[in-house]
């Protein structure tokens, strides 16, 4: 197997792709090589979650060698790297929205998310595309973040599992809703099987320290994207280009629209209770600052 040279996706080597109906040549024997071998070796390629799994080790690699726990990283060691938390996400600082599904807190969350995303990933670049796995897995992630600063906005946050949850959403609306080439009882074996693990999960989400809250916001916004992208993913590739370009223009304003929205209300909530506190002891200008706890997503 190789991937198709314009679209991206999974297809047999020396065939049309069925999906956007370019021609993907065999590769030429290799000049040195001498033998008929070559013929038999499938083209390299960079998938895209291998680079996302790739940056995921880098960043928690990083933190160990800057002096962060292996197994606990202290919130302000999260912070550091940029976890998720309200008075700084929704202040100066809303890129942490985005980097904090590339912080983990310790190697077990780290290495059970990358287990997922590893056979997630795949299935759904194959399926979508690399490019446009890329943007959903990111605006998942986004959606994930954002429904967390909804939720809990004094507790740090931090993991990759919002944006994990939304592949599997988009692929449970591709494999309900659209019409691939695929054999029904091969679909209806993954669509239990992601059904399961998105249940499962959600389920543990319910246990003390979980962000379920970012699991819920990166699966709905992954169902969403998912359902308007169903029907046009065995379309020309040019009119499956523009559908995915409305998509994730929409996407982008909702999501938009949600933090502006989020900003406002925590900004009047912020400083009402900072004038109480204040007004009280003293203490700190961030109410709840000295009791943030930590969830893991």
């Amino acid at each position: 197997m190789t991937f198709c040279n314009t679209c991206g996706r999974e297809v047999a080597v020396g065939t049309v792709c069925p999906y956007c109906g370019a021609h993907n040549p065999a590769p030429k024997p290799s000049a040195t090589s001498g033998s008929a071998a070559g013929l038999l070796l499938p083209r390299h390629e960079i998938s895209a979650t291998h680079v996302i799994v790739g940056l995921n080790l880098l960043v928690f690699a990083a933190m160990v060698l800057t002096g962060a726990s292996a197994l606990s990283p202290s919130r302000e060691q999260l912070l550091r790297w940029g976890a998720n938390w309200g008075p700084l996400s929704l202040g100066a600082q809303p890129w942490r929205m985005l980097t904090s599904n590339y912080v983990h807190v310790g190697i077990i969350h780290l290495g059970f998310n990358m287990w997922c995303l590893w056979n997630l990933g795949q299935l759904a670049e194959r399926v979508l595309g690399r490019l446009n796995y890329v943007i959903l897995y990111t605006f998942c992630g986004l959606a994930g973040s954002l429904a967390s600063l909804w939720w809990h906005p004094m507790t740090v946050g931090a993991g990759a599992s919002g944006a994990i949850f939304g592949l599997a959403g988009a692929a449970i609306a591709v494999f309900y809703m659209g019409h691939l080439p695929v054999a029904r009882a091969a679909m209806q074996g993954t669509l239990r099987s992601l059904l399961t693990f998105v249940g499962y999960n959600l389920l543990f989400g319910l246990s003390p320290g979980i962000d379920n809250s970012a699991h819920i916001g990166g699966l709905v916004a992954g169902l969403a994207m998912g359902a308007a992208l169903s029907k046009h993913i065995l379309v020309p590739h040019e009119v499956r280009r523009t559908w995915a370009r409305l998509t994730w223009i929409a996407m982008a304003v909702v999501l938009f629209a949600a933090n502006g929205g989020h900003c406002g209300a925590t900004s009047r909530e912020r400083q009402a209770r900072t004038t109480t506190t204040q007004a009280g002891r003293g203490r700190c200008a961030v109410a709840g600052c000295d009791r943030t706890a930590t969830k893991i997503g």
